[in-house]
């Protein structure tokens, strides 16, 4: 009876069904959590200012835990267990949003559950890149069909939730918190066991090399996903100011992810025999084309949905382009921390300079013309490309497989 099951198990393990599972529950998670915290923080009478503050701190502790938890998988040689301790203590405490804080209290609670939801990326990230990469090269193929699931799971919570909420109020939001974390926890018990034991990794002790290709690639990191936590946090206010409907921006949003799905599906085909820097070019350059588009003519709905197509490659592409840049230029002993640290620059740090900054752009000269700064960012990001393009590769010659 037993050994069906057994024999399905390990086939499910071998296969890339767990990490598309773990991709789509952790970003199903994400998808319904950080748009609709803000409007649940105040639904329970917390003060503007301290919304403000609580909705900063995924960002702020992107700063520190991405890097501790990816030194903790490259010291131990195990990310999957540490995956399922990040899920379960995620889970545990989401079980606190069930109580009634005082706003330290809330705070507290929450810079613990980000602690932990800020090794999910990183970790899940490097599991599958690892998966992706046992041929001797970076299968772009098999990443975006895996990677695809997490842009699916997003969607689909981002929309039901929004339903939901509407319906029956924002009382729902811990079962959902609950609920959804569960689920991530048991996609991280279909993750196989690493091969490589702990003691072979501390034995040895590998130290992390930051490239010339590495400091050019962490550096563009910055100044694109800059120009996006711009988009982020004052897109939807830009659109309404404008006179757009709440129907029409949130279709604005689907049409985004809907164009990354689409392109991770599909890049494999548009990416063969890549070489990487010259594709970080243009998707850099295609950023500079969206935020400055967005400046200047975003009272023509023509523009602004041909902007949010171009997501596929601002987004979609870029992320992919980093992923294979990282799998290339680093040892596999040390490529959790690289991958934390894209985190902790990209979505930590570059996410709080755009939210402190922004805010006050925005109040000094008005929405437009803090797109106009994204604008001007991403440009800051086409340069670092192209001398990340001129860079010799550390560990392989371009042109090669992604």
């Amino acid at each position: 009876m037993w050994a069906p099951l057994s024999q399905g198990l390990a086939w499910v393990r071998a296969s890339a069904v767990p990490y598309a599972a773990l991709s789509g529950t952790y970003f199903a998670h994400i998808g319904f959590f950080n748009p609709f915290l803000p409007l649940w923080l105040d639904h329970l009478g917390y003060g503007v200012a301290m919304v403000s503050l609580m909705v900063s701190l995924p960002s702020a502790t992107r700063l520190y835990a991405p890097y501790l938890w990816g030194w903790l998988s490259d010291r131990t040689g195990r990310p999957e267990v540490l995956m399922r301790i990040a899920a379960v203590g995620a889970a545990l405490v989401s079980l606190l949003l069930w109580g009634s804080w005082p706003a330290w209290g809330m705070l507290a609670v929450l810079i613990l559950l980000f602690s932990m939801t800020g090794a999910m990326m990183p970790l899940s990230e490097g599991l599958l890149v690892k998966r992706m990469s046992a041929g001797g090269h970076f299968d772009a193929r098999g990443y975006g069909r895996v990677r695809l699931w997490g842009s699916m799971g997003f969607l689909a919570t981002v929309l039901a939730a929004g339903v939901a909420f509407e319906s029956h109020g924002l009382d729902a939001f811990v079962l959902w918190s609950t609920t959804l974390l569960s689920v991530v926890v048991l996609s991280t018990w279909l993750l196989p066991s690493s091969i490589k034991s702990a003691a072979t990794t501390r034995n040895k002790s590998v130290r992390f090399v930051m490239t010339s290709r590495l400091r050019w690639m962490y550096g563009q990191l910055f100044f694109h996903v800059l120009a996006h936590a711009v988009m982020y946090i004052f897109y939807s206010l830009y659109l309404d100011q404008l006179g757009y409907s709440k129907s029409t921006i949130g279709a604005l949003w689907a049409i985004s992810v809907v164009a990354e799905i689409v392109w991770f599906y599909t890049q494999s085909y548009w990416m063969k025999e890549a070489h990487v820097g010259r594709w970080l070019v243009a998707v850099s350059v295609a950023a500079v084309v969206r935020f400055g588009a967005l400046t200047i003519w975003a009272d023509w709905p023509a523009v602004v949905w041909t902007t949010q197509i171009l997501h596929a490659l601002t987004f979609a592409a870029h992320h992919t382009l980093c992923m294979a840049l990282i799998t290339r230029e680093c040892a596999p002993e040390t490529r959790g921390r690289a991958q934390a640290m894209y985190t902790t620059i990209g979505y930590g740090l570059a996410a709080v300079v755009a939210g402190l900054c922004g805010g006050a752009v925005v109040e000094w000269i008005g929405l437009q013309w803090v797109f106009a700064l994204a604008a001007a960012s991403a440009s800051m990001a086409v340069w670092m490309a192209w001398k990340l393009s001129q860079t010799p590769a550390s560990q392989a010659n371009e042109p090669t497989p992604i």
